[in-house]
C-alpha cells in the first residue's frame, strides 16, 4: 500500500460520506501505519494524520467532523456541504 495525500483524502471522504464506518477507517489507518509506504514528499503530514485516524476509536481521541475538515485542509482540500430536501 502506498499512501499519498490524494489516497488519504479519499479515505477521509469515504468516512464523511458514510461509505465506510469508523471501525473500517481505523482498521485501514492501523494497517497503513504497520504496512504502508508513505509518499516521501509529504511523509510528516501523512504519518501524523494516519496516526490520528488509527486512534479515532479510542474515546479520549475520537474523530469529529471538525477533525475531518482540518485533516482535509492540511492535505490541500476545501470542503463544502450540499444538502437536498427529499420529498
Amino acid at each position: 500500500m502506498f499512501i499519498t495525500k490524494e489516497g488519504l483524502a479519499s479515505q477521509i471522504l469515504k468516512y464523511m460520506k458514510r461509505e465506510i464506518n469508523l471501525k473500517d477507517l481505523v482498521d485501514w489507518a492501523e494497517e497503513a501505519i504497520r504496512e504502508a509506504d508513505f509518499d516521501e514528499r509529504d511523509i510528516d503530514i501523512l504519518r501524523d494524520i494516519v496516526g490520528r485516524l488509527g486512534l479515532a476509536d479510542v474515546r479520549e481521541f475520537g474523530l469529529t467532523l471538525d477533525d475531518c475538515y482540518e485533516y482535509l485542509r492540511r492535505l490541500g482540500y476545501t470542503v463544502s456541504i450540499m444538502a437536498s430536501k427529499t420529498a
